[in-house]
């Protein structure tokens, strides 16, 4: 009678617990991240005979003498809110096939370091024939050191090269809207370089 008594309050506990379950899936949803604005400004970048766009957001900007055969200067754009940083370098050419082939095997191999850990790595051509501006931007897609790295050149005097970086540890999905957002930046960059 007991082992009937029990049994039937395991029945009664399992019937009873089995009702309406009152869980309530969360629904999808995406981060939302709002970045400001950017208006940009022609700078004339000191010491270096170039000049091109720079956003707002840039919270510093220096500039320093590079060791080199030729003239070259590295720039660093800061966008200290955003954690990231566009190293740019320029390197005269001179009018030597030589060292413009030089510079484009350097750019396009430090493009190609990251295919190690990269899932895709897109380019897409630049070319304006009106200023003699000729490139490409790459985005590196991945948990990479540099999410998008770029070169212009105008064949005969002139290489510019870029990097984009993050003071973070790499994480293709937390840093991915802020490369995007960045991205433009280097779009501009590229679209408005005028040489000196």
């Amino acid at each position: 009678m007991k082992l009937q008594l029990g049994l039937l309050a395991i029945l009664l506990l399992v019937l009873t617990s089995c009702g309406e379950d009152n869980y309530v899936p969360k629904p999808k949803a995406l981060l939302r991240l709002d970045f400001p604005k950017a208006t940009y400004k022609k700078q004339n970048i000191p010491k270096m005979p170039l000049a091109f766009e720079v956003s707002n957001l840039v919270d510093d900007l220096k500039v320093k003498t590079l060791p080199s055969t030729t003239e070259s200067y590295g720039v660093n754009l800061e966008y200290k809110p955003l954690k990231a940083t566009i190293f740019l370098t320029y390197k005269a050419i001179n009018g030597s096939q030589q060292n413009l082939e030089d510079y484009l095997k350097d750019a396009q191999k430090l493009t190609l370091e990251h295919t190690k850990k990269a899932d895709e790595i897109p380019r897409y051509p630049y070319e304006n024939f009106q200023n003699k501006v000729y490139g490409m931007l790459s985005e590196v897609k991945g948990n990479v050191a540099s999410p998008a790295q770029f070169y212009v050149t105008d064949s005969m005097n002139h290489f510019l090269t870029g990097s984009l970086y993050f003071k973070v540890k790499p994480n293709y999905d937390s840093i991915l809207p802020a490369a995007n957002y960045l991205q433009k930046d280097i779009k501009r960059i590229m679209e408005t370089v005028e040489w000196h």
